[in-house]
């Protein structure tokens, strides 16, 4: 006995409206995470206890520029969450009066190797940053802040 043919269905009405919705938790669950800040070097910016919604999908939000706040998983050799603003970009130059400490003020100029970016905390009088630590490859860089509460 032959088995009955069986009814193609589409998506309609409802199920139809649930797509892009899913598509969009789907992307949020692979490219978006919260952090929280702890420590002062970003206040007024940030204040300790600050959850952070990051996202590393650059495709989608842009490349790491000037200003934008990011978000490390190392600094300085040490491991951990990080969150620092960024001053300059790679090729760009420094202020003399922000050089790293292994660069002497002797040197004419300091630029921004490539493949780096120079990163400053918002209350700098209190900040370990690039002034600190020197410049952080891009490659240490989890992702950008979206949106702070």
């Amino acid at each position: 006995m032959a088995e009955p043919a069986r009814k193609k269905r589409k998506i309609t009405g409802f199920g139809l409206a649930l797509l892009p919705v899913l598509a969009l938790c789907v992307l949020l669950y692979f490219n978006v995470r919260t952090v929280v800040v702890s420590g002062n070097s970003m206040m007024p910016t940030f204040e300790p206890g600050r959850r952070l919604l990051v996202s590393d999908a650059y495709w989608l939000i842009g490349p790491v520029r000037k200003n934008d706040i990011v978000v490390l998983s190392e600094f300085g050799g040490r491991k951990g969450f990080w969150i620092k603003r960024v001053y300059r970009t790679a090729g760009e130059p420094v202020e003399r009066v922000n050089f790293p400490r292994q660069v002497s003020m002797r040197e004419p100029e300091y630029r921004v190797p490539e493949g780096q970016v120079y990163l400053m905390g918002d209350n700098r009088s209190f900040s370990e940053d690039s002034r600190s630590f020197g410049p952080v490859p891009v490659s240490l860089i989890i992702g950008k802040v979206l949106i702070w509460r």
